[in-house]
């Protein structure tokens, strides 16, 4: 998908250009190597002109794929300043903002697997395969003689 197309793509293939990549630091503590960004996020640009400045993230944009940082502004050729708006490939998460519950749960979900509870099923034999098979024809058979 290119970036043209970004803004005629499904929510959920627009969201994976959103991704960035997690410091050293949060991949060792949460065992991923990249995540979402959200307003909130504590990042660091690592590429182009404004490599080398941290700040929050206060609006992404879907459509772009960009993000605007607090402290990232142009001065304007009539006066005024401008937020720059950086892609987020460019940048590297250095703090993630976990008061949204939901990706509290997709953290704690991808970090913390769920162990196997006592009342799931256990995969069938071949031999209940075999039999679950023979029984469903005679079933058909007994209905269609009716």
């Amino acid at each position: 998908m290119t970036n043209k197309l970004i803004g005629v793509a499904p929510k959920q293939l627009a969201e994976r250009k959103l991704r960035s990549p997690l410091s050293r630091a949060l991949r060792e503590k949460y065992g991923r190597r990249n995540l979402r960004v959200i307003a909130g996020d504590t990042i660091k640009v690592v590429r182009g002109e404004y490599s080398g400045i941290e700040g929050k993230i206060e609006k992404v944009n879907m459509k772009r794929g960009s993000l605007a940082i607090e402290g990232i502004q142009r001065e304007k050729v009539r006066g005024g300043n401008v937020k720059v708006e950086i892609n987020s490939t460019n940048v590297i998460i250095t703090d993630l903002d976990l008061d949204d519950k939901y990706r509290q749960a997709l953290i704690d979900r991808i970090h913390n697997p769920k162990k196997k509870s006592l009342g799931e099923k256990k995969p069938r034999t071949r031999k209940q395969t075999k039999r679950r098979l023979t029984n469903k024809r005679v079933n058909k058979t007994k209905g269609g003689d009716k």
